[in-house]
């Protein structure tokens, strides 16, 4: 799987928002696939859950430290959920492998 982008993270706004487009169509999968959320719920919770930030915003792009199927589990399930219980399907690590 692709990782998140390091120190330089973005090379310029275009790849910013390309990386923000995945991650979000991500979550709101994982929301409407695995959490029973309608797909306009799920696409709602994205924009808010992975908001824009312009260039000079400070850690911009913080919230890509973590996968969006783990910030899309604490969502569902609170943040003490068990990975057990909730580990990455196949076809969702793989459509993420296809997005990224």
């Amino acid at each position: 799987m692709a990782e998140a982008p390091g120190e330089d993270w973005w090379p310029d706004e275009a790849e910013y928002r390309r990386y923000l487009g995945i991650e979000r169509r991500l979550f709101a999968l994982a929301l409407s696939e695995y959490g029973g959320m309608s797909p306009d719920q799920a696409e709602g919770e994205a924009l808010t859950r992975y908001r824009y930030e312009p260039p000079d915003t400070p850690y911009r792009g913080m919230i890509f430290h973590d996968l969006a199927w783990d910030w899309a589990m604490r969502r569902l399930h609170g943040n003490s959920h068990s990975m057990s219980l909730t580990e990455m399907p196949e076809t969702f690590r793989l459509a993420s492998e296809r997005l990224h």
